[in-house]
């Protein structure tokens, strides 16, 4: 994920987005009738939650963030290639603009045509 913030600390957007992530995609496995590994996924989560105080029953997130400043264009726009192409490297698409969940798309475009808004980095 690349972040950047004029106003909200970054710490404060990730603690969020791991926070609301967590929650959903645990209620998601819960819901889902047809996954088959359900109960290990939130046995795997309760056991993880039970070995750090600072969560109630469950952790879907390792607790620390290994921020990286990205200080020249050359450093941002390959850290922005590297997760465009993940899905490409694990097998889910051949060409990274054709995963759903990427900002590749929007790139390949020049336009917005993604799931979520973003900001192009020039």
């Amino acid at each position: 994920m690349i972040i950047g913030s004029n106003k909200i600390p970054l710490e404060d957007i990730v603690r969020d987005m791991k926070r609301h992530t967590s929650v959903e995609l645990k209620n998601a496995i819960k819901q889902h009738p047809g996954e088959s590994r359900k109960e290990w996924i939130l046995w795997m989560m309760e056991q993880a939650g039970k070995k750090n105080s600072n969560n109630a029953s469950f952790q879907l997130w390792q607790q620390h963030n290994q921020p990286i400043e990205l200080s020249t264009i050359e450093m941002l726009q390959q850290k922005l290639d590297y997760i465009h192409n993940n899905p490409v490297t694990a097998g889910i698409v051949d060409k990274a603009e054709e995963y759903l969940y990427s900002s590749s798309r929007d790139y390949y475009y020049g336009k917005h045509c993604g799931l979520f808004p973003i900001v192009f980095i020039e």
